[in-house]
């Protein structure tokens, strides 16, 4: 898979307790026409298949074996993040957080309507995983061998 860095939210971070992608994607600033009273409005996938991998790279687990992670796209105005939008791509369990798994999710969602967006990894269930990390980003084609 090809990664632009300014478009990659994680590479191979690892992730064993609730936390924030490595990295923030900056969409810019939207314009403003010359002569209109406003600037423009911004969807950024609104039209367009824009490919997003969200891919495991190293096995989560946990003790318990009953590990969950929960990934969400935060969406601010701001690169502080409170967020102002949170859009959720899914809760997947340990069993499924093998190496190689990328979740099914494969495009960019619409409503991406702020200027900065970062990947929220949640952890669930009895601890904290022991291993586990996550490489993520908007590429070019998600390659999936034919998963």
């Amino acid at each position: 898979m090809i990664f632009d860095k300014t478009l990659q939210f994680s590479d191979a971070q690892a992730v064993t307790v609730s936390a924030k992608s490595t990295n923030a994607i900056n969409f810019n600033a939207v314009g403003r026409v010359y002569g209109a009273a406003a600037d423009l409005s911004r969807d950024v996938a609104k039209s367009l298949k824009i490919p997003l991998l969200i891919q495991v790279v190293e096995t989560f687990d946990t003790a318990a074996e009953d590990g969950t992670l929960k990934i969400d796209i935060q969406l601010d105005s701001t690169d502080t993040f409170t967020p102002d939008k949170t859009i959720t791509i899914g809760t997947f369990t340990e069993a499924e957080l093998v190496a190689g798994f990328q979740v099914p999710w494969t495009l960019l969602p619409q409503g991406i309507n702020l200027q900065y967006a970062q990947l929220y990894f949640t952890v669930g269930g009895a601890g904290a995983f022991t291993a586990g990390k996550i490489t993520a980003g908007i590429v070019g084609s998600v390659q999936t061998n034919g998963v």
